[in-house]
Order: C-alpha cells, then sequence, then structure tokens
C-alpha cells in the first residue's frame, strides 16, 4: 500500500482563527497604506478589500457558531479565492496584459465637444489601475494580495472538508 503525503492541516477552529488574523492584518495594511502612506487605492484595490472584510465576517461567524464552522469557513474559502481572482486581474491590468474595468482609466475619446470632453476628464478616476503605486522584489501590492489570498482561501476550503482521516472516522 503506497503511503501519500498529505500535508499537516488544522482543525477548522484553527483555520477560522488563522483566516480572520490574517485578513485582519492585510485588510490593516491596506488602510494603512492608504491613510498612512498616502497610497490612493484604485476601484480594483477596493473590490480586493470586499473580499477581506467578507472573509472576516465569515470566520468570526465560523468561530462564533461551532455547528456552522465548516460551513462559514467555506464561504470565506470562496470569499478569498474571489478576491484572489479580483488581485490577479489587477495584476494583469498592472503589467498592461489587458485593460481594467471602465472605472480604471481614462477613455476620453469620442466626446463631441469641449465641454463634454471636460466634464468627462473631471469625471475620471484619479487613482490608475494600471499603475503600480508600490512593489517589493518587482511584485505588487495587489501580487501579493493574489498569493495571500490564494493560499488562504485553499486553507479555508481543505480545513472545512477536513482531512481524509477525519472524514473516515465519521463515514
Amino acid at each position: 500500500m503506497e503511503k501519500r503525503y498529505n500535508p499537516p492541516m488544522p482543525d477548522s477552529r484553527s483555520a477560522a482563527l488563522i483566516i480572520l488574523l490574517a485578513s485582519l492584518a492585510l485588510l490593516g495594511g491596506a488602510l494603512a497604506f492608504q491613510y498612512l502612506g498616502g497610497y490612493a487605492p484604485c476601484v480594483l484595490c477596493h473590490w480586493q478589500r470586499y473580499a477581506h472584510a467578507a472573509a472576516i465576517g465569515l470566520a468570526a461567524a465560523a468561530l462564533a457558531v461551532p455547528r456552522a464552522t465548516s460551513l462559514f469557513l467555506a464561504a470565506a474559502g470562496l470569499a478569498l479565492l474571489a478576491g484572489a481572482g479580483i488581485a490577479a486581474f489587477h495584476v494583469g491590468v498592472e503589467q498592461h496584459w489587458w485593460a481594467g474595468t471602465a472605472e480604471c482609466g481614462s477613455a476620453v475619446g469620442g466626446s463631441s465637444s469641449i465641454e463634454e470632453l471636460r466634464a468627462r476628464l473631471l469625471a475620471q478616476p484619479v487613482v490608475r489601475c494600471d499603475e503600480v503605486a508600490w512593489s517589493l522584489f518587482g511584485v505588487s501590492m495587489a501580487g501579493y494580495n493574489f498569493l495571500v489570498s490564494l493560499l488562504l482561501g485553499l486553507l479555508a476550503l481543505g480545513s472545512s472538508l477536513g482531512s481524509p482521516r477525519r472524514r473516515r472516522t465519521f463515514a
């Protein structure tokens, strides 16, 4: 019989605590960059924050309601994976692999008058999604958020399902 390596997976309550603390730290870090560092967020940055806010609420619920820990943890994992998807999209926009959303940049073409052009220019967001505001070792904040959100999302989903040994015990 072949032995498979199963990496140790924390129990669902420990995973919920990890998700809660890590998402709080990431959201707190983003807010510190904004309010202390002066790095204004773009629309995609805000969307990534929503995923962490949802994960915080769901992880807190997982800790508060022991009977539904796995359910809340799975939902937190899905929220984090959605956030990882948004972050991956943001990295692609930053790297100019594809265009961002309409809110990400300036689309000023097609104006029929100076007044319309002026109004469209003034309505454009100040912060562009395709410009990297900060990076470390060539990886932007969106890139780091992608990596951490992906790992946390997989941890949450894996812990919500439990280990194969535990599933056999209850089956």
